[in-house]
């Protein structure tokens, strides 16, 4: 199949030292790049390929040309709403593929090159956080086509925001611009259009500098203890659990306690 076909095509960015960045972009741009169901799937499926490759340090989501993703098929949705068992499926992919980000070893960062809605801010929402270029705007934008969020929206959002604000997001189908996502948390930083990508590489260059393994153990305990809405008391035993079996089990803890004593750089395995 030619890269034009491709749902997501996948790019390989160095980092030195055989580390590398795994770029996915989302590429139907001539639709804004829909979340389709093959692309969903096509993008389960180079997450999947990306955190089992050890070189791959960081892995960076965008999309092509002038969209991240404004959202669902709406054309295909016209038919695949009225199928009672296909419809609840393509969820239940859909979930599966987003809530797969949260658990993987590898940190996934979106880079907002656009417009992002609907299925395109449940995707960013799914990330571990994101950045945008300065001309995008990102909204649910779901009720403005008589939809509702079907992929984390109505449950991450109000995690991710506030309630307050997540409702305002949902009620009114708006849109944010990149500045205003900035400032309500929906993305970290924001960079001008043309230097998205290099922003995105050169955090990519700082994570390969730490212990793949102890960067896969933070995001874990992180997530976990966000995701299932874990107390305070349960986070902290699940943190010292983890961090105590991290210590006591890994080449990578003691690989970088010894460079500190010996003031060198420290070079990681990953075990």
């Amino acid at each position: 199949m030619s890269l034009a076909l491709e749902r997501v095509v996948v790019e390989r960015h160095g980092l030195g030292d055989e580390c590398v960045a795994a770029l996915l972009r989302l590429n139907r741009s001539e639709d804004l790049n829909p979340l389709d169901w093959d692309t969903v799937r096509a993008l389960e499926r180079r997450l999947a390929e990306a955190d089992r490759d050890e070189s791959v340090r960081l892995v960076l989501v965008t999309g092509t040309g002038r969209a991240f993703s404004a959202g669902g098929d709406l054309k295909a949705y016209q038919r695949l709403q009225r199928d009672r068992e296909a419809f609840p499926a393509f969820l239940t992919d859909l979930h599966r593929t987003f809530g797969g980000i949260r658990t993987m070893r590898t940190p996934v960062v979106a880079l907002v090159n656009g417009v992002a809605a609907a299925g395109g801010l449940e995707l960013i929402a799914s990330c571990d956080f994101g950045y945008a270029a300065a001309s995008a705007r990102i909204g649910d934008a779901h009720v403005r086509c008589g939809q509702m969020g079907g992929g984390g929206a109505l449950t991450l959002l109000p995690r991710l925001l506030g309630p307050a604000r997540a409702r305002e997001l949902v009620f009114t189908g708006r849109y944010l611009s990149a500045q205003e996502a900035c400032s309500w948390g929906l993305v970290n930083r924001v960079v001008p259009d043309d230097e998205l990508l290099e922003a995105g590489l050169e955090l990519a260059r700082e994570v390969a500098e730490a212990s793949p393994l102890a960067v896969a153990n933070a995001k874990f305990v992180m997530n976990s203890a966000w995701a299932d809405g874990t107390g305070v008391d349960a986070a902290l035993r699940l943190e010292r659990e983890r961090t105590s079996f991290y210590c006591v089990t890994s080449d990578d803890a003691q690989a970088g306690l010894a460079a500190f004593a010996e003031k060198r750089a420290p070079r990681f395995g990953g075990r």
